[in-house]
Formats: C-alpha cells, structure tokens, sequence
C-alpha cells in the first residue's frame, strides 16, 4: 500500500503584489497555496484562501502561519518607503517560519546596492545608499540571522505582461509628459513569470543562501521604456527622458545584478528583456 503524504502548501506574504499574483497562479496548478494581503480589493480569481496579515505585527503574522501551516513560506511584501514593512516586517515573517519549521525564500532587491561596482555577484556586500534599500539589507541581515537556512533571491525591475508593473505605468506615464525616463539608470530586468518560476524552484529545491534572479540584459531605464512603447503600439519617442545622474540625490545609478552563479542552478532561463518583450 502506497503511504499517504500531504501536499505541499505554500504561503505568500504580499500576494496582491504582481509577483506574488504570479507566484499564487503557478502555485494553484500543483500545490495548496494561502495568500496574505494588508489593503485594496484583490481581482486574481484564484480559489486560495485569502488572509489579511500585517506583516510588522509579529504576533499576526506568528498566528497567521501557525493556522496555515506551510511547509514553504515566499515573503515578497514590502513597502518603498516604510521601513517597518520592509525591514521589521521581513524579521517577523523569518521568525514565524522559524516557529513553524517551514522552509523561507525571501525576496530581495538590487537596491541593498550602491552602483558603485560595475556588477554584483551573491557574495557581494550591500551597500545601500537610500532609505529602501538600507530597510533591504536589513531585512536579509534579520533573515539570515533568524534563518540561516532561508532562501534570500535578489531581483531587479520586475516587468509584466499586461502593462501592470510599476515600470510599464512609468514608461506610458513619460510619454504623456508626466515623469521622466532616465538614459543612464541601468539595470538588469527580469519577467515576473521567469522570476516566479525561478523562486519556485529554489524553494522546491529548500536551497539556503542568497542567490541574483534578474535578466541577462543590462538596459537603461529609458531603453526599458522605448521597448515596452514598441511592444504595447505607443510612440517610443515621445517618452520624456533625463540623466539620474542630474538629480541633487540620483541614488544607485548603475546596478547590473550578475545572476550567472544562480542561473547555472536553475533549470528556469531568465530571459533578457530584448527578448522577452519583443514577443507577443
């Protein structure tokens, strides 16, 4: 008689995001799956179960995990400018899934770096140079410390498929005027599909460490724009473009993630962005 295992169940923190959207629509085809949110209406259509959880409420969210009881637990909640819900929030999540003895992949950001190196492997130090990405590299020092044997992945700007991401909303915004696209702010962008699949894997995986999911393309932020323009049928030419590098603060300019250690890991590509938008 074959012995009876119970499926896998996965938590999301933050799955009203656009990853964590893309994280629970491939989770629902082979696993259970629970999603917390904090505010706004959630649209996705996925028959999960919904939690509402803030993440700098320790005891919300030690309860929150203790009643789902995941084996796997993606954070990839956080707020620009809120250093509780990035920084205070990853180390309550990492302590909830210590508790519980779920395994953690949290989601991290280049900006834990400066821009001052011409790339960044996983053993880089971060060095951050604005409020975010300080409350960043908190958090992977909190989870690290909590967690030693959690995932922490590494991402760039996040692109979607249908113009929901923030740097689609930004390049259509430039070409009515309304912000700015800079020529000299590279990075390296990755699809949320790819990126999903990539923290998917690690987590099947329970691998421990640090690893870099961006794209294999380094393109300016105006670049980025022209191709999204050309992609979505709206003039790459009329984007408003700058240099960063004017601005009084410019932050990080330059952050090219190398993600060539983590890529040979995976059996996911992570695709550059000439490639992945210029299908359709």
């Amino acid at each position: 008689m074959e012995s009876w295992t119970e499926p896998e169940q996965t938590m999301v923190f933050g799955g009203s995001g656009l990853l964590g959207r893309e994280l629970l629509q491939k989770l629902t085809i082979r696993d259970t799956a629970v999603a917390t949110y904090l505010r706004g209406e959630r649209r996705d259509g996925l028959a999960i179960k919904w939690v509402r959880s803030d993440v700098t409420d320790l005891s919300a969210v030690v309860a929150a995990v203790r009643s789902a009881r995941p084996t796997v637990i993606i954070n990839t909640a956080y707020r620009q400018n809120d250093w509780d819900a990035t920084a205070t929030g990853a180390a309550n999540v990492a302590t909830a899934a210590a508790e519980s003895g779920a395994h953690l992949v949290h989601i991290s950001s280049d900006a834990v770096f400066s821009g001052e190196e011409s790339r960044y492997q996983e053993k880089a130090r971060p060095d951050p140079i604005t409020p975010y990405g300080a409350a960043k590299a908190a958090a992977e020092t909190s989870v690290r410390a909590v967690l030693p044997a959690a995932s922490i992945v590494r991402t760039s700007v996040i692109i979607g498929e249908h113009g929901d991401s923030e740097h689609e909303r930004r390049a259509r915004a430039a070409a009515r005027d309304d912000g700015v696209l800079f020529r000299d702010d590279v990075r390296c962008p990755v699809h949320v599909s790819d990126l999903a699949e990539a923290v998917l894997e690690l987590a099947d995986g329970r691998e421990s460490g640090i690893f870099h999911a961006a794209g294999a393309d380094e393109v300016s932020r105006y670049n980025l724009g022209r191709m999204i323009a050309i992609r979505d049928g709206f003039d790459p030419g009329s984007i408003t473009s700058g240099y960063r590098a004017d601005l009084p603060t410019p932050g990080p300019i330059n952050v090219r993630l190398d993600s060539t250690w983590t890529q040979s890991l995976l059996r996911t590509r992570l695709r550059g962005a000439e490639e992945f938008l210029s299908m359709r």
